[in-house]
């Protein structure tokens, strides 16, 4: 296990050292650019879409609707990252990893938007349902079904299988210290559980993440709210905390500016995905009248993420201090320690049925992510029951293996699938563009955007959006 943690880690530091924080924030700046901001300007479009439920066609029960496709994917994104991996940036990076986990958002809302859209425009209904993302765009957009199999591979073992397993192991470590409970112990409940939702399907998917991640959300951030509240005087100076460690001396002289840039960026995308290619798997699945509606909720999803839930719970670790004498703890447990310093002894034990609730859920998202990807390559039963035992088995292996082994593995093979992503969405940024600018000119004329393969001339491969499917709702 210590050398297997060691070779991953050799190969982390080349790849989030030197290659990926380079083009995680400069393609999302000129995306930003591109879009002139569109993940700020249109902010309270995100909320109208989100809740609009003339994004509905008559075609409805294919897909999911649009709040159960941002459930989806915020099943994925809301989870560990916002608990464990924030208390471990921090704990190791210091308070100035904050500042480049909320940059690695604000610019990735670009990227999310590019990616979610392509991910509507290039989708394909199978089974009675839409299937979409990063594998069908390179193979209809990019015309390379080779490198669409290569990033299906990519993100069927890294979310399937490598992220399931840092859930379990998030909650494991949670539950050991709040009720002395070992992890294999937890960790066979849990795939008793998770089995008997992965063989119910996407719509029982759907119907559970669209259940449980408002409540467990609006719990936890009015408990941030409420810790907030109660030091309201600080937070001047926890913000100044945050800036100053993120661009200071002492950081520069001390030769830490570097770990903390890289594992800032590196929990940053863990936690919001932006750019990573996954939520366009969820945004895929919605059923819109046009592609640029999920491009919108999905960018509200890596804000909500990251600016709301990663932003709470470091709030409270630095209230608390605990992330400088941790005493052993990582992750979660620093979490914990924090909550319980400044709410009380019972504030561990919310922590820990809420992690089981994030981390839950996300492993249902992630469980998803991987199944249809797997059926982009190959639509083969035998090969889904070998997925989804899999998938079993790696929630229990997590729930017993060492922390610092699962995370640097996590790190590995995202940095991977976000490389070949962020390469095919840049390559076929310009669709977005142009369907951004449709979007808007339908907006100003007062209507409830649609949309047809024709209004981008020369686009092959919008298969669905022939003139032939049902007609849609364009009234305004």
């Amino acid at each position: 296990m210590g050398l297997a943690e060691s070779v991953i880690s050799f190969f982390n530091d080349i790849l989030w050292g030197y290659v990926l924080i380079v083009v995680l924030l400069g393609l999302g700046l000129w995306f930003s650019i591109k879009l002139k901001f569109a993940q700020f300007r249109l902010i309270p479009e995100m909320f109208r879409v989100l809740f609009d439920k003339r994004s509905i066609t008559a075609e409805g029960k294919k897909g999911t609707s649009a709040f159960q496709a941002f459930a989806i994917s915020t099943a994925s994104r809301v989870g560990t990252g916002n608990l464990a991996g924030v208390a471990a940036a921090v704990s190791t990076g210091g308070p100035g990893a904050v500042f480049w986990m909320w940059l690695v958002a604000i610019l990735g809302g670009a990227s999310s938007f590019i990616e979610s859209t392509l991910a509507q425009i290039f989708k394909t209904p199978e089974h009675n349902q839409y299937r979409g993302g990063p594998a069908y765009y390179m193979e209809k957009g990019l015309n390379n079904r080779t490198l669409g199999i290569v990033f299906a591979i990519t993100i069927t073992f890294t979310y399937g299988l490598v992220f399931s397993s840092v859930q379990s192991n998030t909650i494991a470590s949670a539950f050991e210290r709040s009720f002395s409970l070992e992890g294999w112990v937890l960790g066979l409940v849990l795939t008793v559980i998770v089995a008997s939702i992965i063989f119910g399907g996407l719509r029982r998917i759907a119907q559970v993440t669209q259940f449980i991640i408002p409540i467990m959300a609006f719990f936890y951030v009015a408990l941030a709210l409420y810790v907030l509240f109660l030091n309201l005087g600080q937070v001047p100076d926890m913000l100044g905390l945050i800036f100053s460690s993120a661009f200071g001396f002492r950081e520069f002289a001390g030769g830490t500016i570097g770990g903390m840039v890289m594992i800032g960026v590196q929990r940053g995308l863990f936690s919001n995905e932006a750019g990573m290619g996954s939520a366009p798997n969820a945004a895929a699945t919605s059923e819109v009248t046009h592609p640029v509606k999920q491009g919108l909720i999905q960018t509200l999803g890596v804000f909500i993420d990251t600016l709301v839930i990663c932003s709470a719970t470091a709030t409270i670790i630095l209230f608390s201090g605990e992330y400088t004498d941790t005493g052993g703890a990582e992750g979660i447990q620093i979490t914990q320690m924090a909550f319980e310093n400044e709410i009380g002894q019972w504030a561990s034990l919310f922590i820990a049925v809420a992690i089981f609730l994030f981390a839950f859920s996300s492993i249902i998202g992630n469980y998803y992510y991987g199944e249809t990807n797997l059926e982009f390559i190959r639509n083969s039963g035998r090969l889904k029951l070998i997925y989804r035992t899999s998938v079993l088995l790696m929630v229990m292996f997590g729930a017993v293996a060492e922390f610092g082994l699962v995370w640097s593995l996590a790190d590995l093979t995202m940095g991977i699938m976000a490389l070949i992503n962020l390469y095919a969405i840049f390559l076929l940024s310009k669709i977005a563009y142009a369907a951004l600018k449709d979007y808007l000119n339908q907006r100003r004329q007062g209507k409830d955007p649609v949309f047809y393969q024709d209004h981008l001339p020369g686009v092959k491969g919008m298969d669905y959006w022939k003139r032939t499917d049902p007609v849609r709702n364009d009234k305004k």
